[in-house]
């Protein structure tokens, strides 16, 4: 699909999944984002097993874009006539730590039972399934567009000078999200104001989404941007050439917490020390205030052949012990600010938190938790 993908990548903020309708059934088309930068190839999933398939090994990842896929794969078990809760239980599980994932399942299935609820029969009820995948897929966009706005009015009040040498990690662009991402898309808006000098783009061991796919969509969107290893962070921060964080996260806990990509939280201590601003941007989807704290957050722990293999080829001694969290939990007094579609919390306060994903915040319309 190559150049077709560019061309969608420049002009669609959400290549990375969609919908169809073919003769023979509806079919949700996933890119499979473990094949960029060298191949671009679309995944066709007609059921969920496929589904969940393609979430476990990252075909599709991304906090917002789980959600989105979790809600579309109960609406194609509807649709298709398969068990609804036994497809909803199954995707809600697929990966521990992202809330979004079961958050966008739980809603596609609580408008299926509705529906029927309501009388419908069960092609209605599929059909109120659909709808409420596409709403969310919509509601998504609009938080990434607000998200960019606010992310980069903060870093105007942060940062009044301008020319902002920003770095990122791990992957928060369109490839995870309804629109065009979370933290990546602060940096886009900062660079369509002319104001991006730099964008720093971890590398992000072990799956290095930083290299394969953020680089990608710099490379993609015209931003000026450099690739470094995750331990020489460190020493950019001490030169001075880092003037703020922005990262992304899959669970921010109630008291503020944040857990993200691993490696997150070593940025947000030398953040700290070298008084740089660190910056989480997330929806209120993201947000569980049902998870109270930081030490509550299940932390998913992926197999050791991400550590001890390249590529398939191996770079430790067989039978090598690897530690491989796929997550590691950021508190709260380290965030300089989380970012939200409906407003900003900074200091960051549990009060403050949870007042943004009240269901009378500007633009939002559901409870968390």
């Amino acid at each position: 699909m190559g150049d077709q993908f560019v061309e969608t990548l420049a002009n669609d903020p959400t290549p990375a999944l969609r919908w169809e309708e073919p003769p023979e059934g509806p079919v949700l088309v996933l890119l499979d984002q473990t094949r960029l930068p060298a191949e671009e190839v679309e995944l066709v999933c007609t059921d969920v097993p496929a589904l969940v398939e393609a979430i476990r090994t990252l075909a599709v990842r991304g906090a917002p874009l789980l959600g989105i896929a979790g809600a579309y794969g109960v609406a194609l078990a509807a649709v298709r006539g398969y068990d609804v809760d036994d497809a909803a239980e199954t995707l809600a599980y697929a990966r521990p730590t992202a809330v979004n994932l079961a958050y966008g399942v739980r809603r596609a299935a609580d408008a299926y039972h509705a529906a029927l609820t309501d009388g419908a029969d069960t092609e209605r009820a599929a059909a109120a399934a659909l709808a409420e995948a596409r709403a969310l897929h919509a509601e998504d966009a609009e938080a990434s567009a607000a998200m960019a706005r606010r992310g980069l009015e903060l870093l105007t009040e942060l940062l009044p000078g301008g020319g902002y040498q920003v770095l990122t990690h791990c992957n928060t662009g369109a490839l995870v999200s309804g629109g065009e991402g979370t933290a990546l898309a602060v940096a886009l808006a900062a660079h369509r104001a002319g104001e991006l000098r730099r964008l720093w783009v971890d590398e992000t061991r072990p799956l290095l989404q930083g290299a394969r796919l953020t680089a990608y969509e710099a490379a993609r969107t015209g931003m000026a941007y450099t690739l470094l290893t995750d331990n020489a962070a460190g020493s950019l921060f001490a030169a001075g050439e880092v003037h703020a964080v922005l990262i992304g996260a899959d669970r921010i806990a109630a008291d503020g917490s944040v857990a993200n990509k691993v490696g997150s939280y070593p940025l947000a201590v030398l953040a700290r020390y070298h008084n740089v601003p660190f910056i989480v941007v997330a929806p209120t989807t993201t947000v569980d205030l049902g998870t109270p704290d930081g030490v509550s957050i299940e932390v998913e722990q992926r197999s050791g052949h991400e550590v001890t293999e390249s590529a398939g080829n191996p770079v430790a001694p067989l039978g090598t012990q690897a530690y491989n969290p796929a997550f590691d939990i950021t508190p709260a007094g380290l965030i300089t600010a989380i970012v939200t579609e409906n407003g900003v919390v900074s200091p960051v306060t549990p009060g403050d938190l949870a007042a943004l994903c009240s269901p009378r915040a500007p633009g939002h319309d559901q409870v968390m938790g």
